[in-house]
């Protein structure tokens, strides 16, 4: 997989780079504000080898405030095919909220403290890659905690959301299966009941289980 990191703590930016040297990966270039991580995802693209993710850290140099952010969007504006992994000190809802409604697929939010543990950093980063999903536990937590009185959500039953949570974490049906120590048929049989209660309807080129996850996030 070909990765771009973009993070201003060289300590942690370096480190990055050997665990995805070590794992197989290719590092196309790692650097340390949102400006530059625009100017060589743009490099690349002219080169014809655009990355198949971005890592990039939210707060950046020059404010701190949300330049990693503004650069993750223009990327998934631009170039929608590279998925994007955002990296955060805490959980920002406004800039949770944002990435997640900014696309349906190829798209991850982790905490830093998960990015210690590599298994799980791996993992997301390769969801993400493959097209999929990747959102920190703790971010699906903060945000669904939500007070609307016209909630959609209000429909499923306790087990029906947690496969939705489990599902907007990034996990296929065996591995909610594995979570919830249910079937996978189970599984399934909630998911189809998720996507009637919700109004998702099967039709090509509509993912219902994205659609579902957007509106479980997003509510």
């Amino acid at each position: 997989m070909r990765v771009i990191l973009a993070e201003d703590s060289t300590l942690l930016r370096e480190g990055l780079v050997r665990l995805l040297l070590e794992e197989g990966h290719e590092v196309l270039d790692a650097v340390g504000d949102g400006d530059a991580l625009v100017a060589v995802v743009r490099a690349a693209a002219a080169a014809g080898t655009l990355p198949d993710v971005v890592c990039v850290d939210v707060r950046m140099p020059p404010t701190h405030t949300d330049e990693g952010l503004r650069a993750a969007l223009t990327i998934r504006e631009t170039w929608p095919d590279v998925g994007v992994l955002v990296l955060s000190q805490y959980v920002e809802k406004s800039y949770a909220g944002e990435l997640i409604t900014s696309g349906e697929e190829r798209i991850g939010y982790l905490l830093k403290d998960r990015v210690m543990r590599v298994e799980e950093f791996l993992d997301a980063l390769d969801r993400v890659g493959s097209g999929g999903v990747a959102l920190d536990p703790e971010v699906v937590r903060q945000l669904l905690s939500r007070t609307t009185h016209t909630d959609p959500l209000e429909k499923l039953t306790t087990r029906e959301r947690e496969v939705l949570a489990a599902m907007a974490e990034g996990h296929n049906n065996s591995g909610i299966a594995d979570r919830l120590f249910i079937s996978p048929s189970a599984v399934e049989k909630h998911a189809n009941s998720i996507f009637d209660k919700l109004g998702l309807s099967h039709s090509p080129g509509y993912n219902r289980r994205i659609r579902a996850v957007v509106t479980y996030l997003t509510t």
